[in-house]
């Protein structure tokens, strides 16, 4: 591809929510980053919570009977109730590569003496004449951690043993040198449950000493996947999180689990640790929760809002039929979520030579045909209305990365890392990039950027956010 194929930010004055960047004006192309990988696998499933559950409710059972033993109060039904109602909602929460009961003896014995705690002021305020003593409280709470803490070990050293017999298998990914002290150090402690099989490098090392290949395509990285089954993948060097994200993206989407090491951090200042290692997970967003709470406000705010800005729609619409004549609504071929094509609506405020122009001509904002009514919508965002529709039709969200047309879709992926993986969610009407400023003629790396920083640490309370300083912007909006 050549550099002029690329149009780059050089006209002021763009619409706030839509690139506008000139048609003749060029940016030169930088060579494709990162990895594409087609391989795509459900995510592993994570360890069953049920057993851990099970086990706490039989000491919590065992609990009750021994201090029931020792004291007929404990026999009412209110504490029986009260000790599920604690194991249910007090659970020690959080994945961890590695876990032991002494790792969580504090919390299991400090969550129990909250339930039993609970209990006695219960029972004490419901009936004051079945008061624990302290003596039945002591019991109580004696049973149940020792009862809850063998249940637990038990289970761990269950969970230790099969991946001891069938460890994860990870690749490892950083600096050459930082990967193989890692992967050398994991290897050692093979009690830790993760296998190294190979190490993704920017350039080809020697790792002879290790027995571990280095890969450094998308196809070599694939064939490790399927070969060995990798579920894990190791960075190990703060810089792998942007220099290679849309090579972590492809892994998380092929169902691998992301795990960020510290090789400088000692290991006892968090609470995470792999062979002595201090590591934490990585989320960018391959399994996305709260989707429903997110489809229930666009649906919510795009309706309220349709019935409130109707009678300015039929307005614009009117006024730009007597002025400008028939096709008051504009619909143009924009590419949505998992790169399929959805029809977007706007008021009219250009009509393009043909549909070439339509299709590959970046922006209109600077137009001299534009009328002084067509130019007025533009400034104040009017045109954008009718995209209340294509929210409410599910076509797009209020809030996620700007739509844009088939011809600079294909030209900006293969330009800018990290393009295409915007599309993991549904293209919105605004979005972070917009509010950062990021409107117009503006960088199209850099709106990459933010979208997918939204995406990866996206929750509805963020989008709440975007959505106020997007009206803010809007009240103070100074013209497109």
């Amino acid at each position: 591809m050549t550099a002029e194929s690329i149009p780059s930010p050089g006209t002021p004055g763009a619409h706030p929510w839509d690139h506008g960047l000139s048609p003749v004006s060029v940016m030169p192309t930088r060579p494709a980053r990162g990895f594409r990988l087609p391989l795509r696998r459900p995510p592993a499933r994570p360890a069953s919570p049920l057993p851990l559950l099970a086990a706490d409710l039989l000491a919590a059972a065992a609990a009750l009977a021994g201090a029931a033993a020792a004291d007929t109060a404990v026999r009412h039904p209110l504490p029986a109730a009260v000790l599920v109602a604690g194991v249910l909602l007090l659970r020690p929460r959080g994945a961890r590569p590695v876990s032991g009961v002494l790792d969580e003896l504090p919390s299991v014995c400090g969550r129990i003496a909250v339930v039993w705690l609970a209990v006695a002021a219960l029972l004490g305020a419901y009936d004051p004449g079945r008061a624990l003593s302290a003596r039945t409280l002591l019991l109580g709470w004696t049973l149940h951690a020792v009862a809850a803490s063998a249940g637990r070990g038990v289970l761990h050293w269950r969970r230790r043993l099969a991946l001891l017999r069938r460890p994860r298998t990870a690749l490892v990914i950083g600096p050459a040198a930082t990967a193989q002290r890692v992967g050398a150090a994991l290897l050692r402690h093979p009690r830790c449950g993760v296998r190294p099989v190979g190490v993704v490098a920017e350039h080809p090392t020697s790792l002879d000493d290790l027995g571990l290949p280095v890969l450094t395509s998308g196809e070599e990285v694939e064939r490790a996947l399927i070969q060995n089954g990798v579920r894990v993948v190791l960075t190990v060097d703060p810089a792998v999180r942007s220099e290679r994200a849309p090579l972590l993206r492809a892994l998380a989407e092929s169902g691998c689990t992301l795990w960020e090491v510290d090789p400088e951090c000692p290991a006892y200042e968090t609470h995470h640790q792999l062979a002595g290692f201090s590591v934490r997970r990585v989320d960018l967003g391959a399994r996305r929760y709260g989707s429903a709470g997110k489809r229930l406000l666009d649906v919510l705010v795009s309706g309220t809002l349709l019935m409130l800005v109707s009678p300015v729609l039929l307005v614009c619409a009117a006024a730009l039929r007597i002025i400008d004549g028939p096709g008051v609504v504009f619909r143009q071929e924009r590419i949505g979520r998992g790169g399929r094509p959805f029809t977007l609506l706007k008021f009219r405020t250009h009509r393009p030579v043909d549909e070439h122009e339509s299709a590959t001509r970046w922006s209109v904002a600077g137009e001299h045909r534009m009328g002084r009514f067509c130019r007025f919508l533009r400034t104040t965002s009017l045109d954008e209305l009718p995209q209340l529709w294509n929210v409410l039709s599910g076509d797009m969200s209020l809030v996620g990365p700007r739509p844009e047309r088939p011809y600079f879709v294909g030209q900006f992926s293969q330009a800018y890392p990290g393009y295409a993986a915007r599309h993991r969610m549904r293209t919105g009407i605004t979005g972070l990039a917009q509010i950062h400023g990021l409107r117009g003629d503006t960088s199209i790396e850099d709106r990459a950027r933010f979208d997918n920083a939204y995406i990866d640490n996206w929750s509805l309370w963020q989008d709440v956010c975007i959505l106020l300083r997007t009206a803010t912007a809007l009240v103070r909006s100074t013209g497109s």
